[in-house]
């Protein structure tokens, strides 16, 4: 007699959890050890906004980097779990919420006086553009006519953290550290 489709469901499950889980795992623990390496640096003054957000996504860059298709197709699945109303609030809560709230965290500390709601609102829209990101879906490519690319990972990443940094400190106020160029300097 063959199996039940819930029994087979379930197996399938069970698998499909235990590769996601392992790879975060991985994951986190880069990315940790990247947050505790800028906060030990910077000393006193704690990591930039800048540096927190190098922190965040310099890991997945170098995952994307590896040229390892495991690593790519992960990347794409988290992509589309993290924009699934489903698997989304199961999966990235299950495994990523725990560090994401030490970057938020991090954030706070250089951001002081910032609004929780402000910094969970930029983390919202930073998770929107490395989803993108992660997702490789080509549409930056020809918006740009072969400008950009959307593998080219190290250019992604290069122009989303200032970016994104440049954000937090629009919403949430200019309270927290900077690394901005003296007044008056031109380039």
């Amino acid at each position: 007699m063959s199996p039940s489709p819930a029994t087979i469901f379930g197996k399938k499950l069970d698998l499909f959890s235990a590769v996601f889980e392992r790879r975060a795992a991985h994951l986190n623990s880069a990315r940790l050890d990247a947050l505790k390496a800028c906060q030990a640096s910077s000393g006193t003054a704690g990591p930039s906004v800048e540096q927190i957000i190098e922190a965040f996504l310099r890991p997945l860059e170098l995952a994307q980097e590896t040229g390892d298709p495991g690593w790519q197709n992960y990347l794409a699945l988290i992509a589309y779990i993290n924009n699934s109303p489903y698997w989304g609030p199961r999966m990235m809560s299950k495994l990523f919420d725990s560090l994401v709230s030490a970057f938020i965290t991090a954030l706070r500390d250089a951001l002081p006086g910032a609004r929780d709601e402000d910094i969970y609102w930029c983390y919202h829209n930073l998770s929107g553009a490395l989803t993108l990101t992660l997702a490789q879906t080509g549409r930056i490519d020809k918006l740009s006519g072969g400008k950009c690319r959307s593998a080219d990972f190290q250019a992604a990443y290069d122009h989303m953290i200032p970016f994104v940094a440049a954000g937090f400190r629009e919403v949430c106020g200019r309270t927290g550290k900077q690394e901005e160029e003296p007044k008056g300097k031109t380039a």
